[in-house]
């Protein structure tokens, strides 16, 4: 490992002279590139730093046992202690923040909720976990901006996207991609019977311009009314926006907004990010679609979730985890699950590491 540090120490210093290159500080994008690496290096300089000194604590300690009276020697052999101590505890840390990066972990995310088995009721679910994550991202200080709806007749959502801002969003809100799974009494059912129903959230990293470069002659753009529930039309000018990606068959509509331009410069931010998630899915060689190997095919077998209302219980299936507050996740704290989720995803990566 000190090895490997040696060289990260080098590599900071460098990064930190390039910061007041005026080249790296006229061009906007690489200065923020390099400000990146340079606050990723700096956890880890800071952490090698101490680790150094704990070993040289411990080493000079352990020199001096050999002369040392038997007062100072219970004095040494504390000090070697807290020093070893020290020692494994920033192995671990160095060992967390030395793993692969994700490649999305700076993008903010494009998240998109849809109604899946249950009909209206999956609709209603929908809306739940639109307002689900808008607490999560209000009570995290991350920003929140909905852009595209699909309101369903009894005002769930057969559709809804949103984009959320902030640091660490990618790493917290990527493990809320699949099927979520809701057990209760429907609005819709007058008997009082528990139906199971289900939404289906996918989660995109949101891509800059750069990333993704639109050739205008690949893009078939098509004007229309926009419609509320039912088709009823609800603007009386041609704002929503179609646009079709000609190479992938990629198709993104948007309604929301009055403007035609507005409705535009958001559906091409869905297709950019879209499209930046199939070209990492194809490098990495992983399912020829992310987005069905994050979704299926919405079935209520496939969860990854379930949400039981009687019980107040929330069971996350991918690692066993079950805790009996739905009320208060519903509202937004999501903490326990996110937590435990990343967690499971560090152990995993590290048992890699290690094999």
């Amino acid at each position: 490992m000190l090895d490997r540090l040696d060289a990260l120490e080098q590599e900071f210093s460098e990064v930190e002279r390039s910061l007041a290159d005026p080249a790296v500080i006229n061009d906007q994008k690489k200065y923020a590139d390099v400000a990146r690496r340079y606050r990723e290096l700096e956890q880890i300089v800071q952490r090698s730093t101490a680790l150094r000194g704990a070993l040289d604590d411990a080493a000079v300690a352990r020199e001096m046992m050999s002369e040392a009276s038997s007062e100072e020697s219970e004095m040494l052999a504390d000090e070697i202690n807290s020093a070893e101590a020290r020692t494994v505890e920033l192995e671990a840390e160095l060992r967390i923040l030395l793993l692969p990066r994700d490649p999305n972990d700076d993008k903010n995310v494009i998240v998109e909720i849809r109604g899946a088995e249950g009909g209206e009721e999956a609709n209603l679910f929908a809306r739940d976990l639109f307002e689900m994550y808008r607490g999560v991202a209000s009570s995290r200080g991350w920003g929140f901006e909905l852009l595209e709806s699909r309101p369903s007749d009894l005002g769930g959502f057969s559709l809804v996207s949103f984009l959320v801002r902030g640091d660490a969003v990618w790493s917290q809100m990527k493990h809320e991609a699949g099927v979520h799974r809701v057990q209760r009494v429907p609005e819709t059912e007058s008997q009082g019977r528990v139906h199971t129903s289900s939404a289906t959230v996918m989660v995109l990293p949101e891509a800059d311009e750069v990333d993704v470069v639109l050739d205008p002659n690949d893009l078939d753009i098509d004007v229309y009314r926009s419609s509320g529930p039912g088709g009823q039309s609800v603007n009386t000018t041609d704002s929503a926006v179609r646009i079709t990606h000609k190479p992938s068959g990629l198709v993104v509509a948007m309604q929301d907004e009055k403007s035609q331009l507005q409705n535009k410069e958001k559906a091409l931010r869905v297709l950019r990010s879209r499209l930046l998630q199939h070209e990492q899915d194809k490098q990495a060689a992983e399912a020829s679609d992310q987005r069905r190997s994050q979704v299926g095919a919405g079935g209520r077998s496939e969860k990854i979730r379930t949400y039981n209302f009687k019980e107040n219980r929330l069971t996350d299936h991918r690692v066993n985890l079950t805790i009996y507050k739905l009320d208060k996740v519903l509202d937004g704290e999501l903490d326990d699950v996110s937590e435990t989720l990343v967690q499971e995803e560090r152990t995993r990566l590290l048992l890699a590491d290690d094999a």
